[in-house]
């Protein structure tokens, strides 16, 4: 190899981080996967209108550096494939119900926790709070970077009787969601299914599931009403709620700029108003949706949220603290937030 030569390759290893990241800054394309229903950004589940806003928003800040597009109803992969494709930069984001995780990485349990968070306002504040910097720290070692924090609260959709007290589950086939929901259900004489919210209906629909617990939002979009005669909401108050975040890969993150970078955490930030208000504005507008169905529909209070807590502190929230020193030290911080 000649001297010029060698100078020529030289120069352009030296220069090539340098050719990568302006040819990122130059336009990214980027995928926002998730398993709820497809609409618009003006209509819909309000999960899909919120990754549409998020991708117009930041395109549009980003001076269409960035672009995006959004793969609702698990079109581009499996509903539980997404966070370990994620972790493996296969994937640039998604939302999806953190717990769903749970299998491979045990401390995102905690935001699908059953007595945890009872209230809106608690589970908001976890971003600022020391519980949600130890979360958010630990899925940056897992390869995570939360950009949106959203909470929903939950309600019960049956095909028989309402699902109030604990008592009620007592023999029936229910799907809780998470590891630690099935684990006070069976305390409660439930036996548990488990399976994605997008495959509720047809468990239903076919009798192989009872009742299921899952979002306000997911109990209208997944239109269970047609195989259920019975709802139990959370508007009046609910013994859980769930962490369903917009994620993205910590690996496709760090390849952006940091102007990007910014602009991605800022927009994330700015939705979850819009979040919490779509959210609650679903745990109101369910009952209407079942009632018209002609279900019966019925609310918690303060009394009965208690009875579910109670059970879930002798049987979820032990079983998770020894799990490992994370998931103990999680939930000592989030107990702080009660």
């Amino acid at each position: 190899m000649t001297a010029m030569t060698r100078r020529t390759v030289l120069a352009a290893l030296a220069t090539s981080p340098l050719w990568m990241q302006n040819a990122w800054a130059q336009t990214t394309s980027l995928k926002i996967s998730h398993q709820f229903p497809g609409g618009t950004i003006n209509e819909g589940d309000f999960r899909d209108r919120l990754c549409r806003m998020f991708a117009a928003e930041v395109e549009k800040r980003s001076k269409g550096t960035l672009k995006f597009s959004v793969y609702p109803g698990s079109s581009l992969m499996k509903t539980n494939s997404q966070f370990s494709a994620m972790r493996k930069g296969a994937l640039d984001l998604s939302l999806v119900p953190l717990s769903y995780a749970g299998g491979e990485v045990p401390e995102v349990n905690i935001g699908l926790m059953p007595g945890l968070v009872t209230t809106y306002d608690q589970g908001y504040s976890w971003k600022k709070a020391e519980v949600g910097k130890e979360l958010a720290r630990i899925l940056g070692e897992k390869g995570i970077v939360v950009l949106s924090w959203i909470w929903q609260a939950g309600g019960v959709a049956s095909r028989s009787k309402p699902i109030v007290e604990p008592e009620d589950v007592r023999g029936m086939k229910v799907r809780g969601g998470s590891r630690e929901m099935d684990l006070i259900l069976k305390a409660a004489g439930a036996a548990v299914v488990t399976l994605p919210s997008n495959e509720i209906y047809a468990a239903m629909q076919t009798g192989a599931m009872d009742a299921a617990l899952t979002s306000s939002t997911s109990l209208i979009s997944f239109r269970l009403e047609e195989v259920s005669k019975s709802l139990t909401t959370g508007r009046g108050g609910a013994y859980w709620f769930m962490f369903e975040p917009l994620l993205m890969s910590k690996a496709i993150f760090e390849r952006l700029t940091k102007e990007q970078q910014a602009i991605l955490m800022a927009v994330g930030g700015e939705l979850e108003g819009f979040a919490r208000n779509s959210a609650q504005a679903d745990d109101a507008a369910v009952a209407a949706v079942y009632q018209k169905a002609g279900a019966k529909v019925v609310d918690l209070n303060a009394t009965i949220v208690k009875k579910w807590q109670a059970i879930a502190r002798t049987t979820a929230w032990i079983d998770y603290r020894e799990k490992n020193a994370n998931c103990a030290r999680l939930l000592a911080l989030a107990e702080k937030t009660l």
